[in-house]
């Protein structure tokens, strides 16, 4: 019964490669470094860019990584402009209600930024009055929404580095986002270094995954690309590249 199942999952996904000359297609949100971002050649880089790669070889398939704005991501997918979203997306249960999702590749926390220079009271009844920023449709906008509204103004951006130069420019008095991007931005300039994590991580059991159509054959093919590059090491180079700590 295995060997029936493999069999069939390999004809599934052989079948999805043909129908666009073998070529997977992916789209990646380049404004969210270290994850993904683009170059001086206009070339996509970072670690979802090369877990992606990873993935398609041991698939032993081509893949084109496709620039794609956040907003357009599930709706693009929908309409098949693209075969797969490989651009840490967190999985929720409004968007599992129209895209199916992979096993995770990597898990997220949330984090406050703020000035070195301030101090801040975290706490509910501290943080009322704040302006707070994040990047529009994630999971860092929506739990301000549904946990911080109507105690502090929200402000939300098109791009985490919108999010950013308002952070700098003092508009928001703290910005909350995923923790690593965080991190990679606060290591990159001194002047990023004027500002520093606020308060505890917050674990909302978040799991970034691959977005696929509903219905898609990749999801099995990609889930088991997942679990060889982690068991082979491939993911532990890619992690290391960027981190010094796992992000898995």
């Amino acid at each position: 019964m295995k060997k029936i199942i493999k069999t069939s999952l390999l004809i599934a996904s052989a079948s999805i490669f043909q129908i666009h000359g073998a070529d997977i297609r992916i789209a990646v949100d380049g404004s969210f470094a270290p994850f993904a971002q683009v170059d001086e050649n206009g070339e996509l880089f970072g670690f979802d860019i090369d877990i992606a790669h990873a993935l398609c070889a041991d698939m032993k398939v081509s893949c084109r990584i496709m620039p794609q704005t956040w907003d357009g991501m599930i709706p693009g997918l929908k309409v098949g402009k693209f075969d797969a979203v490989i651009s840490s997306m967190s999985i929720t249960q409004e968007r599992a209600k129209v895209v199916d999702f992979s096993e995770r590749y990597y898990s997220n926390v949330l984090a406050f930024i703020g000035a070195k220079a301030q101090q801040f009271d975290l706490s509910n009844k501290g943080i009322t009055g704040l302006t707070v920023g994040a990047y529009r449709a994630t999971v860092s906008s929506q739990y301000l929404e549904d946990n911080d509204n109507g105690k502090v103004k929200i402000k939300l951006y098109d791009t985490q580095d919108l999010a950013y130069l308002d952070l700098k420019a003092g508009r928001i008095d703290l910005l909350l986002s995923d923790k690593f991007p965080a991190y990679d931005w606060l290591a990159s300039s001194q002047q990023n270094a004027q500002f520093e994590f606020k308060g505890e991580d917050i674990d909302i059991n978040d799991k970034i995954a691959i977005a696929l159509k509903k219905g898609s054959a990749l999801r099995e093919p990609f889930n088991q690309a997942i679990k060889n590059i982690w068991q082979n090491g491939t993911y532990q180079t890619i992690n290391n590249k960027y981190f010094p700590f796992s992000i898995y």
